[in-house]
C-alpha cells in the first residue's frame, strides 16, 4: 500500500480559522446528503453525513472534526428532517466516534493511506455500531451499515483518500 505525506493541521477552539473551516465541512455535509437522498435509500447506502467529517478531521484536526460531527446532522435533522430525530444519538455517536479517530490517525501517522482510512472507517463503524445496538436495543438495524452501507464506506476510504490526497493537499 502507497502512504503519501501530506500536510495536516490542528486547529485550535480559540482560532476563528477553526470555525471557518468547520463551516465548510459542514456546508459539504449539509449539500452531499440531499444529493444522495434523492434516490431511494441513497442515505443509507452511501452515507454521506460522514463524508466531510472524516475529511475535515484528518486534514484539520479533531476539533474541526468534532465540530463537523456535531453540528452536520443537527442542521440536517432541522433544516431538511433528514436524519430522523430518532437516529439523531446513534448517528451524532458515530460522528463523534469518526471525528476523533480521524483525528487521532492523522496525529499519530502523519501520513495518508488507504489502509489507514479503511482502519478508521471500520473502527467508528464498528464501535458505533455497537453503541447503536445499546441505544436502540435492536441488533438487525444496528448493523445496518454493514447490510446496506458499504458503498458508503468505500465512498468514505477511497473517495477521502482522493479528496485528501489531491484537492486539499494542492
Amino acid at each position: 500500500m502507497k502512504t503519501t505525506t501530506i500536510q495536516l493541521y490542528s486547529l485550535d477552539y480559540k482560532e476563528v480559522k477553526t470555525y471557518l473551516t468547520a463551516s465548510l465541512f459542514i456546508a459539504g455535509n449539509m449539500v452531499l446528503p440531499q444529493l444522495f437522498h434523492i434516490a431511494s435509500q441513497g442515505g443509507t447506502t452511501w452515507l454521506p453525513i460522514y463524508f466531510f467529517t472524516l475529511i475535515g478531521a484528518y486534514k484539520y484536526g479533531w476539533k474541526v472534526g468534532l465540530l463537523t460531527a456535531v453540528s452536520s446532522p443537527i442542521l440536517n435533522s432541522l433544516f431538511f428532517g433528514m436524519p430522523l430525530v430518532a437516529s439523531l444519538p446513534a448517528i451524532l455517536l458515530k460522528s463523534v466516534l469518526l471525528a476523533t479517530a480521524a483525528g487521532y490517525a492523522a496525529q499519530r501517522f502523519k501520513r495518508i493511506s488507504i489502509l489507514i482510512l479503511a482502519c478508521v472507517v471500520l473502527f467508528y463503524q464498528i464501535a458505533g455500531t455497537l453503541g447503536e445496538w445499546a441505544i436502540i436495543g435492536d441488533f438487525t438495524r444496528a448493523v445496518q451499515d454493514f447490510r446496506i452501507g458499504l458503498p458508503g464506506m468505500a465512498l468514505q476510504i477511497f473517495g477521502g483518500h482522493l479528496f485528501i490526497k489531491y484537492l486539499i493537499n494542492k
